[in-house]
């Protein structure tokens, strides 16, 4: 009989108190650490300036008793916090001292692609020994941050933080200020993780239902109702408890680089407004983000200011950053980053003087997708007493038995989906907002593609799954606001529509039912102002990050909202963003989860 997760009898591992790194395996050059204004226990170097040099190799490392090779720049994990300021030119040379090739991508940087750091699209990589160096101006403020863009480094330790501070008088106050970077480790070799997940989607899940949760579902919907709710998972061939990939069976969560029990602190003095530039820089996990005793103010979202909007907790994934004021009146408080399979937590402290600690809360428990999450927005229909041919007409999800010999998937896109050349869809009024119909790519009724929504969400005031009803208050994508409107003022000059795919089976992801390689580049025409629709018609959230310009969310009546870099859609979601093409060059989109990104959800974009 399956078990659900259950923290008394598989604990995740909380790692060594003095976890990290050992020492390293390659020669790295003379590191000149800058004197760090923040004042914090389990230090991450600082360097700040306009020139830095920042060196490629391996350390060992032990974070759970076992000792393991790391990727790591400059000898450290996270890698330095590069500290920079807006209108300087900074110039960063990158050594090599792996093996193999590797890369630094700049992650929500605006710069010449040249610069972006994506080998095979915007340069063709460092080559073990060689040193690449990397110039350009900055042209914005805020929290960012680094990382590899070359195989699977990024989960081995290559990420680091940047924080540019702006040219005139930062609007948002403070009196100190602490980065907050969340990550993830295994102590598997990534390509074996990865290659387990191709075998069995669900080999890291061990949150199943339980006859007790079966038993609760009866008295709370009742029999018939529970019934025909599993009967539905059943058809589908998945579990509605699939909230993650990994689990902290195989991941070991860490904040600035420090597992639980390392215990980072950051410390601060009573009455101060105290910034926390929080950034995530896992490899797959998502996470909700608290401070027990202390309302959050957050003020900045990947490092675009915001209206202030004061929160108890909020959920963000890798590639997104969230800056947050607190003023704290007491002596110590916890800092609770739990994954959103609730398997496991990063922590650490705020506090007055080392040593102290505060109580640590307990995990949530995990919570079950709803059929929203599979199917979207049904329209008020009663989910008990729907049907399975119901189920059939809403969502179309079991292509087994469909013959899809001699389909050729990489010229199968509809008229209205020819990214590479599309007309208006219709007059500029209808382009004042996101078109509602759905258009599925031919290219969806593939063996990539297990499932699609025909009924999507399209609000943004969901928290998600996990975070719904829980008692907090929650931000959400429709409390965020940029401050100032968005940077360019015109509607939609045309409309993209992009469908997010994968097959949990096969553990395939994609655009459209293809995966890069069988896909074409999207094609933007410099200058043009473009609609960019994402329909996910998956059950998992995907963090999606387009390289070289701004994401500019709208509300669904086409009211602007945020500028972002990263934009999480949730499970059965469709949203829709503005982009202004003002960036000549060839551009990575792709899902942030690593895991995704690698098996396919990753498309080309060339401007010009």
């Amino acid at each position: 009989m399956s078990t659900s997760f259950n923290p008394s009898k598989r604990k995740f591992v909380k790692g060594l108190i003095a976890g990290g790194v050992i020492m390293g395996l390659t020669p790295l050059t003379s590191r000149v650490w800058a004197g760090s204004s923040e004042a914090s226990i389990g230090h991450v170097p600082v360097l700040s300036g306009t020139e830095f040099d920042l060196v490629i190799g391996e350390s060992v490392v032990n974070f759970t008793g076992v000792e393991r090779k790391a990727t790591t720049i400059n000898g450290s994990i996270p890698a330095p916090t590069l500290r920079m300021r807006e209108g300087e030119t900074v110039t960063i040379r990158v050594t090599n001292h792996l093996k193999e090739s590797t890369s630094i991508h700049w992650h929500g940087i605006i710069l010449p692609y040249q610069m972006d750091g994506v080998p095979g699209i915007s340069f063709p990589g460092i080559a073990p020994g060689e040193t690449f160096t990397y110039t350009y101006k900055v042209e914005q403020n805020g929290t960012y941050w680094y990382h590899s863009h070359s195989g699977m480094q990024e989960i081995t330790g290559m990420y680091g933080a940047i924080i540019i501070d702006p040219a005139e008088e930062d609007p948002v106050k403070f009196d100190s200020e602490h980065t907050i970077l969340l990550s993830d480790w295994t102590d598997e070799n990534p390509m074996d993780v990865f290659n387990k997940l191709k075998v069995q989607g669900d080999f890291y899940n061990f949150n199943q239902p339980t006859v007790f949760d079966g038993v609760k579902q009866v008295v709370d919907q009742g029999l018939a109702a529970t019934l025909n709710d599993k009967a539905m998972w059943n058809q589908m061939r998945m579990s509605s408890f699939d909230l993650a990939d990994l689990s902290s069976e195989t991941l070991t969560y860490l904040m600035n680089g420090t597992t639980p029990n390392g215990n980072w602190t950051g410390l601060f003095k009573r009455g101060e407004r105290v910034r926390l530039r929080f950034i995530n820089g896992a490899s797959n996990s998502f996470y909700d983000v608290r401070i027990p005793g202390l309302k959050l103010q957050v003020v900045q979202c990947d490092g675009v200011n915001l209206e202030p909007v004061d929160v108890d907790e909020f959920r963000f994934g890798p590639g997104e950053t969230y800056d947050c004021i607190v003023t704290p009146t007491h002596d110590v408080y916890s800092i609770f980053a739990q994954s959103m399979d609730r398997t496991g937590f990063a922590s650490g402290t705020l506090a007055t003087a080392a040593g102290l600690v505060a109580a640590i809360p307990a995990m949530d428990s995990p919570q079950p997708l709803t059929m929203a999450d599979m199917m979207g927005d049904m329209g008020g229909m009663d989910h008990g007493q729907m049907s399975m041919s119901d189920l059939s007409d809403m969502s179309d999800m079991n292509h087994k038995g469909m013959n899809h010999k001699g389909m050729n998937h990489k010229s199968m896109e509809m008229p209205m989906m020819d990214h590479t050349g599309m007309s208006s869809v219709g007059e500029m009024d209808t382009l004042r907002k996101a078109s509602t119909e759905v258009r599925h790519a031919s290219t969806e009724y593939g063996p990539s593609v297990d499932m699609r929504v025909n009924t999507p969400r399209t609000n943004l005031d969901d928290p998600g799954v996990g975070l719904r009803n829980n008692g907090r208050r929650v931000l959400t994508l429709a409390d965020l606001k940029t401050l100032n409107g968005p940077m360019d003022p015109r509607t939609a000059d045309r409309e993209i529509e992009l469908h997010l795919t994968g097959n949990m089976e096969r553990y395939t992801w994609s655009f459209d039912g293809l995966e890069f390689g069988q896909s074409t580049p999207v094609h933007l025409r410099y200058g043009e102002r473009v609609r960019i629709i994402l329909h996910n018609d998956t059950m998992m959230t995907h963090p999606m990050h387009l390289h070289g310009m701004w994401s500019e969310l709208e509300s669904p009546d086409g009211s602007f909202l945020v500028r972002r870099h990263t934009i999480p859609v949730q499970p059965a979601q469709r949203i829709s963003f503005l982009v202004t093409a003002d960036a000549v060059g060839r551009w990575a989109w792709h899902c942030h989860l690593m895991f995704h990104m690698d098996a396919g959800m990753f498309r080309e974009v060339i401007v010009s």
